[in-house]
């Protein structure tokens, strides 16, 4: 069985996409279209922009976004999903990917996620950090006894590797006690505390942006980031992307399910190669390439 799974932020590089616009003309329509949307050219930023460019929160996600739809719109019957996930913002790209809302529907959706985010992140300075080396209870842990601050679990990536997300301080301090036993803990270069409840702002503006989309059955189940587990309904998979903004993504337990529902091949759709590495980190045995 084939799993498709979409990268998140953070996997964005200049000149991404670039050769779907220039090799496919159905692509290039897309990217076109995507480009009046967003009210401003945003293939320009992907294809020839600076690294600074692409971090931007209003440009990463939608550009994500694009190159990953974009990709399994050109594999054309190739596609061929038996489930589907997403990281973070990726699971908007699967959902796209597998039928469950239009491609100008998703791309509105992430333009409004991307926006309702970078107001969160120039509201109050946070920022987040990868964990490495420790067990997941312990990282819990760490973020439990610091006071005063917010400092929570984001992303669930794989064994041992676990992000934290929340104020400046807040993590600053948790990555001092990570250090005290024998952790890693790496800065990441992202503008604000996505997946903690500094991001609550964000949620209840995006709630009027997904109240008002249109969601359909997928062709598949789509395993969501909130609790890991396969969806097809559309009023739950609408519920699920809302909580998901204040929420772990809980990548390690999604691999895991996928696998026991019958997985064999895990196909990375989109930009990157970090969720190949994540999913052979939770299984060496497992079958992960890029659709690319």
């Amino acid at each position: 069985m084939k799993a498709y799974v979409f990268p998140g932020q953070g996997a964005q590089f200049v000149g991404m996409g670039k050769n779907l616009y220039d090799g496919n003309a159905e692509c290039r329509a897309m990217f076109e279209k995507a480009n009046e949307i967003i009210g401003f050219r945003i293939t320009d930023l992907m294809f020839a922009g600076t690294p600074e460019d692409l971090k931007q929160t209003k440009v990463t996600q939608p550009a994500i976004f694009l190159h990953s739809v974009i990709l399994a719109k050109y594999m054309g019957e190739a596609f061929k999903p038996d489930m589907v996930g997403g990281h973070s913002l990726g699971e908007f790209s699967a959902l796209v990917a597998a039928g469950a809302m239009s491609f100008e529907d998703g791309l509105r959706l992430v333009i409004a996620r991307a926006n309702a985010m970078q107001k969160c992140c120039e509201k109050t300075p946070s920022t987040m950090a990868a964990v490495l080396k420790l067990d997941d209870k312990t990282v819990e842990d760490i973020c439990a006894s610091v006071e005063g601050e917010v400092v929570v679990p984001a992303n669930y990536n794989c064994p041992g590797q676990l992000v934290i997300s929340g104020t400046n301080e807040g993590v600053a301090r948790a990555c001092e006690k990570v250090k005290e036993v024998k952790g890693k803990a790496l800065p990441l270069a992202v503008g604000g505390a996505f997946h903690s409840p500094l991001m609550e702002p964000a949620r209840v503006e995006l709630a009027e942006a997904i109240e008002k989309t249109s969601f359909m059955k997928p062709v598949c189940p789509c395993y969501q980031n909130v609790d890991a587990m396969p969806h097809s309904d559309p009023a739950e998979i609408k519920k699920n992307l809302l909580m998901q903004l204040t929420s772990p993504v809980r990548w390690t337990a999604t691999v895991q399910n996928m696998l026991r529902d019958g997985a064999t091949e895990f196909i990375e759709v989109g930009p990157g190669t970090a969720l190949q590495g994540m999913v052979k980190r939770v299984n060496p045995d497992a079958n992960a390439h890029s659709a690319e």
